[in-house]
């Protein structure tokens, strides 16, 4: 049915128990906090009654066939409006909220070429760079979303006073999966619009959170901001994934009696593939990337990772749908242990994982040698103890190299913060492979003179020469 003809029945809502649905769960449970923000609370009828207008407006601004650009930013109108297009049945096409006016274009116009809706059962379409740097829509059904709440229930549970905190972008998979899993459970979402490690357990302790998603980088700022804070007993798990968490971290995790479930996941798949079991939760440092959940199949084949089950998105906007019961290959690399534990050995070779975001060197490196003065690029990741990695980049100069913060200056108006270099150098050439092709892992062994990346951010004067690291990336 389409978004117009959903709104001109908006007078006898669509009930009939759908997991998926706000005006099911006000039938079930309309006086039950669906949502609080700030001071405010917000029952499940109030928030039925909230999308039941937003998607009379919806309505008129969706076009029949297509998906719903929607900025993925953390406040309640981007939580509405998501109510409103699971009811409409109309995908939300998910808009980071750090990209840049540039990569928003360039994402719109790979909307467009596109084409209409995928995929029947389409819910939400995340962007994620190919290994070429090119956009490629994942395409997640209402099935999947389902599949991969229901797994996080069988290892989690479901308490009768359960409140997750939702603290990174909702326009991430691991936003959204929080919303989609809460709604579906009729549980409270505590949603706050960016991540605080200052006010962290604040939030823990009066609101009354029980459960909460974290990147390592998150943990790691909350650890350090509070050196005597202990885990209060309403907290009961915190989930750490999007990178990997160090052995070293996790037992500082632990010294604070908190909750640990290490968490193995991808767009891909509607977040969660692997985690840490529930019952070992404050010794999660022996269980690797944890153990598949319910209903996921993982296997590693020549050394990479793949995963199969009903997660699985429909397949990558106008490519071949992914075929029933297919392998996925997430490129990562691992290995499984005789107890069924999975441990990832390495990201894919072509992505940088920085603060828990993926950054694909690909585009990086497109944005580079557009810049005048730049003849090529090769950008690698640095190890960091606190973000992971960071993102590094060797130049090669056609002539003489234009200054650096001008080089800064251009990068903030075409990539999002957590993609641009933090450090760069220049040198004579990059390695090639005898293919021809950069050989990406003898970058770091090229680039021995990397400095950091100098400039000011624009419109504040005085501004730290490095750039900054996107503000929830103190989380992903």
């Amino acid at each position: 049915m389409s978004g117009a003809a959903f709104a001109a029945s908006l007078g006898v809502p669509p009930t009939g128990g759908e997991a998926l649905s706000i005006f099911a769960a006000a039938q079930e449970a309309p006086a039950a906090t669906g949502l609080v923000i700030g001071a405010r609370s917000y029952s499940f009828a109030e928030l039925a009654e909230m999308a039941r207008a937003r998607m009379v407006e919806l309505a008129r601004e969706a076009h029949e066939g297509m998906p719903y650009p929607l900025l993925g930013d953390n406040t309640l109108e981007t939580v509405v409006s998501l109510y409103g297009l699971l009811e409409m049945k109309v995908p939300a096409l998910l808009v980071h909220p750090q990209l840049t006016a540039s990569e928003r274009a360039g994402l719109s116009a790979v909307a467009a070429r596109a084409g209409g809706v995928p995929h029947a059962g389409a819910a939400a379409i995340i962007y994620t760079s190919g290994t070429g740097g090119e956009a490629r829509g994942a395409v997640l059904t209402r099935s999947a979303l389902l599949a991969s709440a229901r797994a996080s229930a069988a290892n989690l549970g479901w308490e009768a006073d359960d409140r997750w905190l939702l603290c990174m972008p909702v326009a991430r998979i691991g936003g959204l999966s929080i919303i989609t899993r809460s709604l579906s459970a009729r549980r409270c979402v505590m949603l706050s619009s960016r991540f605080d490690a200052e006010a962290f357990p604040e939030w823990i302790a009066r609101h009354g959170v029980t459960l909460v998603s974290l990147v390592p980088t998150m943990l790691t700022r909350v650890l350090d901001a509070h050196p005597a804070w202990m885990a209060p007993a309403n907290l009961r798990a915190v989930l750490v994934g999007g990178a990997a968490a160090s052995r070293k971290l996790l037992a500082r995790a632990a010294a604070r009696r908190i909750p640990i479930v290490v968490t193995y996941g991808l767009t891909e798949t509607c977040s969660q593939v692997a985690a840490t079991p529930y019952a070992a939760r404050y010794a999660a440092s022996d269980w690797g990337a944890g153990t598949p959940l319910p209903g996921i199949d993982v296997r590693v084949r020549d050394g990479r990772i793949e995963v199969r089950g009903p997660v699985l998105m429909a397949g990558y906007w106008n490519e071949t749908p992914l075929a029933a019961d297919t392998w996925f290959d997430t490129g990562d690399l691992g290995d499984l242990d005789a107890r069924g534990c999975l441990h990832v050995i390495d990201r894919r070779a072509d992505l940088i994982v920085t603060g828990g975001e993926n950054v694909y060197p690909a585009e990086v490196e497109r944005a580079l040698e557009a810049f005048p003065g730049i003849a090529a690029a090769g950008v690698f990741g640095v190890p960091d103890e606190v973000w992971g990695h960071t993102v590094a980049a060797a130049l090669v100069a056609e002539s003489m190299p234009r200054s650096d913060p001008a080089l800064f200056e251009y990068l903030c108006q075409c990539l999002a913060p957590h993609k641009r270099p933090r450090q760069v150098c220049y040198v004579d050439r990059l390695p090639l492979m005898p293919t021809g092709k950069l050989d990406r892992r003898a970058l770091p062994e090229v680039a021995r003179g990397l400095h950091p990346l100098g400039g000011k951010t624009r419109g504040t004067p005085g501004a730290s020469a490095t750039p900054e690291q996107p503000r929830y990336h103190d989380d992903r």
